[in-house]
């Protein structure tokens, strides 16, 4: 269970990195361009972003499922196949950094990176090969983005609000006061090992209808128990 910081949703401890440097020409305005990448157990996701106004407008986006995780659970390490998925789309990022003028990027790599072994060595490779240097964040920061990214959508009211951040390797739970100002307070948070890839590979499938129900339970109480404390 988290520590209840109040200040948790301000804190920044690894700051934005210059992106990988772009070709002399590129088909893109020269206009500034910021972005946010996010590397997770199941999916890879960029998105660029321009100022505008008060705010920002997006100009590019990119998502693929790499599956970074598959196997993470019976061996304690990424896959070779995982990591050439992964490898693949990271190019794909790195491309489009360059080409939309972004001069400032945010990693990030969670929870299979945090678990694997082996998550430094990849970590190394993906900046050798792509320009792209990701931080493996922890779970505190990963609860603290999460509340960053949602909690203008949360509507008005006078009670705490609870925020899921359900991944492919693990999943937040963030408690919130939305009562003082524009950002929330964080009143607790706490984080589980389990995601829709973690769980899946823990439990397996099952045969049949009776094994898939089966299984389903078994699914419900591994995560009942991580979420006791909270509870």
């Amino acid at each position: 269970m988290g520590d209840g910081s109040a200040r948790m949703p301000y804190r920044q401890d690894t700051p934005a990195r210059p992106a990988p440097a772009r070709p002399p020409r590129g088909r893109w305005s020269d206009a500034q361009a910021f972005a946010a990448l996010d590397l997770g157990t199941n999916n890879c996701r960029l998105l660029i972003a321009r100022p505008q106004g008060d705010g920002f407008a997006v100009i590019d986006a990119f998502s693929r499922i790499v599956r970074l995780g598959e196997g993470l659970a019976a061996t304690g390490r990424l896959s070779d196949a995982a990591i050439e998925r992964t490898i693949v789309a990271l190019r794909v990022c790195s491309d489009k950094l360059k080409r939309r003028n972004v001069t400032l990027a945010r990693s990030v790599a969670t929870e299979a990176c945090r678990r694997a072994a082996n998550g430094p060595e990849f970590i190394a490779r993906a900046y050798a090969e792509t320009g792209i240097h990701l931080d493996i964040i922890t779970a505190e920061e990963e609860a603290r983005l999460a509340v960053l990214g949602c909690h203008a959508l949360i509507e008005p009211g006078d009670d705490p609000a609870l925020i899921f951040d359900i991944g492919g390797g693990s999943t937040e739970l963030v408690l919130i006061d939305t009562t003082r100002g524009a950002m929330p307070r964080v009143l607790d948070w706490h984080s589980a090992p389990w995601g829709v890839v973690s769980l899946t590979e823990h439990v397996g499938g099952g045969e049949g209808e009776d094994g898939r129900l089966a299984a389903y339970d078994r699914m419900r109480g591994i995560v009942a128990d991580s979420f006791a404390d909270f509870a």
